[in-house]
């Protein structure tokens, strides 16, 4: 999201602009004996450091929170305590694997689905799928 980036990236800036006047109205104070001469530098260079510093925070955390999602609305029968319909899975068509994997899935297995490089399972021997069970153990 480019508004988040753009808050990410003051909010950064500006925390640094105010390390950077603290830094200045410390060495500033460091160099004055007495408390008269130090209060210029704690008024043009400490207290607006600080409130830099202080805004850049809130700035990188709300570019932090534009980025956080509300959860999903839950379907009114898992809302009111029931249990969701769980749709059984087909065993149409023949097992899938993964090249390199070690369990065998039927083709409707939301592990497989969208996966272009599933093949058959042919004669190899591997485990069942937990989510899918392909067959019974």
């Amino acid at each position: 999201m480019p508004t988040s980036r753009i808050l990410l990236w003051s909010g950064l800036a500006a925390a640094a602009g105010g390390a950077v006047l603290c830094v200045l109205g410390w060495y500033g104070i460091s160099g004055e004996r007495f408390a008269e001469r130090q209060l210029p530098y704690l008024a043009s260079c400490t207290v607006p450091g600080a409130a830099l510093i202080v805004a850049g925070a809130v700035l990188v955390v709300a570019a932090y929170a534009r980025d956080v999602r509300p959860p999903e609305p839950r379907p009114a029968a898992a809302a009111a305590g029931e249990a969701p319909p769980q749709s059984s899975p087909s065993a149409e068509g023949p097992l899938l694997r993964v090249p390199g994997g070690s369990l065998a899935h039927r083709p409707d297995c939301p592990l497989i689905e969208g996966k272009p490089e599933a093949t058959e399972v042919g004669e190899a021997a591997l485990a069942p799928c937990p989510v899918c069970e392909p067959w019974p153990p």
